[in-house]
């Protein structure tokens, strides 16, 4: 079954369809909360509250059936982590311009390299992931969606509630300021091809 027809079933009543739903999702969601907040105890609360908000939804049959049960749980995760950073004051969302523009980032596909490239770009992503602990929240949560779940900018801009535009710039801020780190601190970020 997918996660739709779970989510459905669970509404009807079935409270198993619940827990399958529940093992299949929390992995990817836990990963994603403790990415943004970095604190595995914030962590833990916001991934409660968000299956609790989730539960509470789905029994109000406020769950429309779109083929999207993954990106309408990330939407409810993430508001339930905005809601923590403006209730810890943390909350800053950086401006952005209509000329950002970064339509042309694509995912790369795998290619395949030879031990010591691999070996180099292994060392490379571990900086970068390094790098990103530095950034701010909401630039963080974007690049961790676009990379590490591989999603468009039109997902992530539904997900967070933004216009794609502002995910665009998000990414750039993004970029900007890690490659500024990196120049600071001499790492080099790029990957090696072959």
């Amino acid at each position: 079954m997918t996660d739709e027809e779970l989510a459905v079933c669970y509404m009807e009543g079935n409270n198993r369809a619940f827990d399958l739903l529940l093992q299949r999702t929390q992995n990817g969601l836990f990963t994603y909360i403790l990415f943004v907040v970095h604190d595995n105890e914030t962590a833990n609360d916001i991934f409660q509250e968000t299956f609790v908000k989730a539960i509470t939804y789905l029994h109000k049959g406020k769950y429309a059936v779109t083929g999207k049960f993954g990106a309408w749980l990330m939407r409810i995760a993430h508001n339930a982590i905005m809601d923590w950073y403006r209730r810890q004051k943390l909350f800053n969302l950086v401006d952005v311009n209509e000329e950002n523009d970064l339509s042309n980032l694509t995912s790369n596909e795998v290619m395949d390299l030879c031990r010591e490239t691999a070996v180099i770009n292994e060392q490379v992503l571990k900086d970068v992931k390094r790098l990103m602990t530095f950034l701010p929240a909401t630039q963080r949560e974007v690049v961790f969606m676009r990379y590490y779940q591989e999603m468009s900018f039109k997902e992530i801009a539904e997900t967070t509630g933004v216009s794609i535009n502002t995910s665009l710039g998000r990414m750039r801020y993004a970029l900007i300021n890690m490659r500024k780190l990196a120049r600071q601190n001499d790492i080099e970020l790029v990957l090696q091809n072959f």
